[in-house]
């Protein structure tokens, strides 16, 4: 099966009645659950962008609390996991603000955790990379926020 491109997805939506995409859209959501994850944002948490930032932050001190420190192999493991959530989060809200707020947070989660980070050269690489992609988004905000944005990287 072939793949329509999203511009014939877009016209042919057009000419859907609203019954139809109300049924469309639930059927999408029976699939995947990334699928059923963004419905989710875009009914209910897109408009308190906010909270969504505070629940994900939640998560994500939940996940580092659970981390196995026995080793550097499975605290990798879950630090990729970890950003994997958050790169998902991130992909659902497109906006530059909450890519810049999530990614600090990973990072200052990532300098708080015990056995220290530095240690281990995949995991340093880790952090430097997401620096190094919180300063490209930075610098596309309005002016104000990337100076309170920068304050925020030097502590880091």
């Amino acid at each position: 099966m072939k793949t329509a491109t999203v511009s014939q997805l877009k016209h042919e939506l057009k000419h859907q009645s609203q019954e139809e995409l109300l049924a469309l859209c639930l059927h999408l959501s029976k699939f995947k659950k990334e699928n059923k994850e963004l419905l989710t944002y875009l009914l209910f948490e897109a408009s308190d962008e906010d909270s969504f930032i505070q629940g994900v932050k939640e998560e994500v001190s939940e996940l580092f609390s659970q981390i196995n420190t026995a080793s550097y192999f499975y605290i990798k493991k879950s630090v990729r996991k970890i950003l994997r959530i958050i790169k998902k989060y991130i992909r659902y809200s497109k906006k530059k603000e909450t890519e810049v707020e999530l990614l600090l947070y990973f990072c200052a989660e990532l300098k708080e955790m015990n056995p220290p980070f530095y240690r281990n050269t995949s995991l340093q690489n880790i952090y430097d990379r997401q620096i190094l992609l919180t300063k490209k988004a930075i610098a596309t905000l309005h002016e104000d926020l990337q100076y309170d944005y920068n304050l925020e990287l030097d502590e880091l």
